[in-house]
């Protein structure tokens, strides 16, 4: 164990004895007021009004019992071999962050940017903690896709990975890690690999997600590509621009994750135990199928956005086409009646009995001559 490490753990210690020294008061009249001192809450409460969603210290990839808070999960750790703590919270306030910080040795830096949540994907180092930066990502289910349809929610995951404990802070709704703890406290010959397997897990979950929201976003461009290219429908250009959007959204997680992944599967990383590094590069494959999936999604929005506007050229081109010819019929008949209706003494046809039967005919008859031609050049 390192010095750091029973410093740290001495000082925990420390804090605990004067804890439970002024703590003392106050569960004596607990136990006059009826309150069982000592017994854990309810399922799904034992961290009611706190950013802590779980704390678990785990040996030999074994998850100890009892409920432990973040110092004494750390102290716990410190004092066992081949133990670390994996702290789950959810959207910490900044003071939260800054006592778990002081605990566990945490940089400013990385801790403002756990609270703020608007990094992209990155890996950095402080000292013996690594600092890694996802994009959550999930579908948003919709009946119809308009212009102001979400399409895909976007969320941040932080993981802080250190000798003996790893944290992950959640921010969003995208990705809940309870599943991912379950599955790797039933797989403990991985998770006896250190907080490393547990980064490797978080992350092949949110890789994971990724893939599922590219599938279902396909079957939404399929219904606009067939919309785009209908005679009977078509996509509105606005619908197919937010879909261009929330494309660009769900980019901005997935294609900068791809140096982070790439930096800890290098044959010459040692951030990552080799055998975890096996692991991060079935992740690494399976983000850049789903980098080539949304590159791909992106050209053919592109494509079909270009086609749209163009068949909205064409169609407008009809309309005018339809427009001109009606007002070249209509054109007849107003030059007709216009000589006409001059009011000269001497007009042909004038004072003869059937003069006005045949100008009628004569006008309907080059009318319907007029609208076969244009109906045969197609512009009708």
């Amino acid at each position: 164990m390192s010095e750091d490490s029973v410093r740290r753990s001495r000082q925990v210690g420390v804090n605990r004895s004067l804890s439970r020294a002024w703590t003392a008061p106050v569960r004596a009249m607990n136990r006059f007021l009826g309150t069982v001192d000592g017994q854990p809450p309810p399922p799904g409460e034992k961290f009611q009004g706190s950013s802590v969603v779980d704390c678990g210290v785990y040996v030999e990839g074994k998850r100890e019992p009892g409920e432990f808070s973040p110092d004494e999960a750390l102290a716990e750790a410190c004092s066992r071999d081949n133990a670390f703590v994996w702290l789950g919270l959810h959207e910490p306030t900044q003071e939260e962050m800054s006592s778990i910080a002081r605990t566990y040795g945490l940089h400013e830096l990385a801790v403002e940017d756990s609270v703020k949540a608007e990094q992209r994907p990155k890996l950095e180092q402080f000292g013996t903690v690594h600092f890694l930066v996802l994009r959550t990502a999930r579908y948003v289910p919709h009946g119809e896709l308009t212009e102001t349809s979400q399409i895909v929610e976007t969320g941040q995951m932080m993981i802080f990975v250190g000798e003996q404990f790893v944290i992950t802070v959640r921010h969003g709704d995208a990705t809940k890690l309870a599943p991912v703890r379950a599955d790797m406290e039933a797989r403990g010959d991985l998770l006896a690999q250190g907080p490393w397997a547990v980064a490797y897990a978080v992350t092949d979950r949110i890789v994971d997600a990724y893939i599922e929201v590219a599938d279902q976003v396909e079957a939404d461009l399929d219904i606009i590509e067939e919309g785009a290219f209908s005679r009977d429908r078509g996509s509105p250009v606005q619908a197919i621009y937010q879909m261009k959007r929330e494309i660009v959204e769900f980019r901005r997680a997935v294609v900068p994750l791809q140096r982070p992944l790439a930096t800890i599967t290098a044959p010459q990383s040692r951030l990552v135990p080799k055998e975890i590094r096996r692991y991060f590069r079935d992740v690494q494959d399976h983000l850049t199928r789903t980098v080539e999936q949304v590159s791909s999604y992106d050209d053919l929005l592109n494509s079909i956005l270009q086609a749209r506007l163009a068949q909205v050229t064409v169609d407008q081109n009809n309309d005018m086409r339809k427009i001109a010819a009606w007002a070249g019929i209509s054109a007849w008949w107003t030059a007709v009646a216009g000589v006409y209706g001059m009011n000269f003494a001497h007009m042909p046809e004038t004072q003869w009995r059937y003069g006005y039967p045949v100008v009628i005919t004569v006008i309907v008859g080059v009318s319907v001559l007029l609208y076969r031609a244009f109906r045969r050049n197609g512009w009708l």
